[in-house]
């Protein structure tokens, strides 16, 4: 028997861990050449390990379990024939036509289907769980009977009519005895995903490794309002996007990061690393966590370029198809918790940067402008910083000076 041996692979220079989050393969199923036979989640990302060989899969590892890099996934029968599993060599010698007629009903293509039937793909399981769709009432089209993400999104397009039937069998069910059982004590215990893992860890490392400190201000958005409003169609008309806070906000960043390159430093050993260019990690939530992957060169970019690149990292990042490439890098941090109601925070700092800058909910409030209280939108803006590299002045004036374009957008649009 020529058996080859599957190790996980060197996935990147950080990655010295990652865990096997499900098996695409059964136990015994003929894997071909290429073929995803399961998937494994990194810190940052899931990828499909594919078959090194042809030949019949054996399982090593068990789904959930954490493997280090090089340890030991599977092995590949590549003796075994694709019809049974069993070598080529014994099979030869099944010369009784009723062997072969006994073995149709277990072949391999019919455990691969009996295994991969209703399983859903990462992404299509996300789709389903966002849509509370069980994937027994789905059909795959994938591999194998697979459920894939075009699979998912069908279904749930089509919910509305299909769904008709059970809802008034839930309605009569769901009561408050149903949803809520009246004292109840249990209790119930879930292994944290590598991801959530890991977000844990950096955020007590930065808490505890860095100088952190917060300050604040507030912003007057009526300009930026207003010029959102009124270019806001022929915007969408030649760009295809909306023009949103979030490139705004990025620009008047990026211009006061390369004034002050000391807020678009960071620390490395007893080193300070400037840059003179700006990477501007954007936090976008997920499903599984907080993902921030970083827009390149902001500077350079005009709002456009800006909105559409930030829109494919975050459509990427709910589908949990980023690289690893794409969650590398960044100088500086954006996070708006405005969009989920927060009014004031104090964000936490995303290593080995230096800074990041929390956006928060826009309300009108009473002001003060030339003596007269008007009502205004008004943001409050957190500027957290690694005391260590940044000093305090550094960090009001930086938040200043972002408050001042943002509301004269017109200075930063002409680069006064």
């Amino acid at each position: 028997m020529s058996v080859v041996e599957m190790k996980v692979p060197v996935i990147g220079e950080s990655i010295t861990e990652v865990t096997l989050s499900q098996w695409l393969k059964g136990n015994g199923d003929y894997v071909e050449l290429d073929e995803a036979i399961c998937e494994f989640e990194s810190d940052k990302a899931t990828l499909e390990f594919p078959a090194e060989a042809a030949g019949k899969l054996i399982h090593v590892a068990a789904e959930g379990a954490d493997l280090e890099i090089g340890a030991l996934v599977a092995k590949i029968d590549t003796s075994a024939a694709k019809g049974n599993g069993a070598p080529a060599a014994a099979k030869e010698e099944k010369q009784a036509p009723a062997e072969p007629e006994k073995e149709k009903p277990a072949p391999a293509a019919e455990s691969k289907a009996s295994y991969a039937t209703g399983h859903p793909s990462p992404a299509a399981a996300k789709i389903l769980k966002e849509n509370e769709m069980a994937a027994n009432d789905v059909k795959g089209t994938g591999r194998d009977g697979r459920i894939t993400k075009e699979d998912a999104q069908t279904a749930v397009t089509e919910k509305p009519s299909a769904p008709a039937a059970p809802k008034p069998e839930a309605k009569p069910a769901t009561s408050q005895s149903a949803t809520v059982t009246p004292f109840s004590r249990e209790t119930e215990r879930k292994k944290m995903t590598r991801m959530r893992r890991t977000i844990a860890k950096r955020l007590v490392s930065a808490k505890n490794n860095t100088a952190m400190l917060t300050t604040f201000n507030e912003v007057d958005l009526t300009a930026v309002m207003d010029l959102r409003k009124k270019y806001q169609d022929q915007f969408v008309a030649k760009h295809g996007i909306k023009l949103g806070f979030m490139s705004l906000f990025a620009k008047a960043c990026a211009k006061v990061l390369l004034e002050m390159p000391d807020v678009n430093a960071m620390l490395d050993g007893e080193d300070l690393v400037y840059h003179d260019y700006v990477d501007i990690s954007i936090a976008i939530s997920t499903p599984n966590g907080l993902v921030v992957p970083p827009v390149h060169n902001v500077e350079s970019l005009n709002f456009a370029e800006i909105e559409l690149k930030i829109k494919e990292l975050a459509d990427k990042a709910r589908k949990n198809s980023l690289s690893l490439e794409e969650m590398s890098g960044g100088t500086f941090t954006i996070t708006n918790g405005g969009i989920f109601g927060s009014m004031l925070s104090t964000p936490i700092l995303n290593e080995p940067q230096s800074a990041i800058l929390g956006m928060h909910n826009i309300v009108e409030r009473p002001v003060a402008v030339n003596g007269q209280v008007e009502i205004r939108p008004m943001m409050y803006l957190a500027l957290s910083y690694d005391h260590r590299v940044i000093d305090g002045s550094t960090s009001v004036t930086f938040l200043v000076k972002v408050k001042k374009l943002l509301e004269d957008p017109i200075v930063m649009l002409m680069d006064l």
